[in-house]
């Protein structure tokens, strides 16, 4: 010890001891939630740097927070748990220190106030988590004091180490890894302020317009199928019914030349028919040639 300070430990030293606690902790069953940062940035989502932007326009912890980013950064925070409006963390120092930071929760006034000015701003729950907000609905939420997040007078915070100021490098680094957890759930911002989420869709759906005409049916679908696959899909164009054909040809008229060749051909196939004559004739005319022999004979 130097004057009650314990000596400097590097950090490759505090990340080994670290691992050794929180081994210790998963064998009685304590199961650990890390901050793991991916690179050197401390947040990328916009809720993640709201809040660290949020606690960096405070100047209560402007002498603080340099040497909180460091610790978050090398990984020091091995464990920081999210219960109701409280947060408890173990950061790795010189020992594993623990660390609690409590958030009130925002007055009723001030959540009322947010609803009611984001109100029709606000389209899905899941964009609002996403942060892909305008920038008027931005700008109220982030507003100081009157926001949705806390000023350093709805904060208590508390560690271990024998640091006496109010906020150490070892809070400083909670405080950054809660902002790094809300990138990966945003959600857990409005658990701290003790309110609904859900609560600023529903005032954005009382804030529209209930007059507006439902479309048609086959105009929605039509634009639903638009949207699916990428389709211009144009609206009353009726396609024309193709002509059927019919299962009987058409009569055809003969044709001048038709009848011409009927006819030749008819002409060829006619016979002439020769009539039998009846019995007296045939008798009449063996006597007549009996008698034209015997006149010959006589003229001999």
């Amino acid at each position: 010890m130097y004057y009650g300070w314990k000596p400097y430990v590097s950090v490759a030293e505090r990340r080994k001891k670290a691992e050794r606690e929180v081994t210790k902790l998963l064998k009685k069953g304590h199961t650990t939630a890390p901050v793991v940062l991916q690179g050197r940035t401390l947040a990328r989502t916009f809720w993640g740097k709201a809040w660290c932007d949020n606690l960096e326009a405070y100047s209560d912890y402007a002498n603080r927070l340099p040497r909180g980013r460091t610790y978050v950064r090398n990984g020091s925070v091995v464990d920081l748990q999210v219960s109701g409006g409280e947060v408890s963390a173990l950061v790795s120092g010189s020992s594993l220190y623990k660390v609690s930071v409590k958030v009130s929760p925002i007055q009723q006034a001030n959540w009322r106030a947010i609803c009611k000015d984001c109100a029709g701003s606000i389209d899905s729950l899941v964009e609002l988590l996403q942060g892909r907000l305008s920038k008027a609905v931005m700008e109220r939420v982030c507003q100081h004091k009157t926001g949705l997040f806390p000023a350093p007078a709805e904060i208590k915070l508390a560690c271990s180490c024998p640091d006496w100021a109010s906020m150490c490098k070892h809070i400083a680094a909670v405080l950054y890894g809660i902002g790094a957890r809300l990138d990966e759930q945003p959600a857990l911002l409005f658990k701290l302020r003790a309110v609904n989420e859900a609560e600023l869709i529903a005032t954005a759906a009382q804030g529209r317009t209930l007059a507006t005409k439902a479309p048609k049916p086959a105009k929605v679908l039509d634009d639903d199928l638009s949207a699916l696959f990428g389709l211009d899909i144009e609206l009353g164009a009726t396609p024309e019914p193709k002509p059927r054909r019919s299962a009987k040809r058409p009569t055809q008229r003969p044709t001048k030349k038709l009848m011409q060749t009927s006819s030749k051909a008819a002409k060829k196939v006619t016979t002439k028919v020769r009539v039998a004559d009846p019995p007296a004739v045939k008798v009449k005319r063996r006597a007549a040639s009996s008698s034209k022999r015997t006149k010959a004979g006589s003229n001999r």
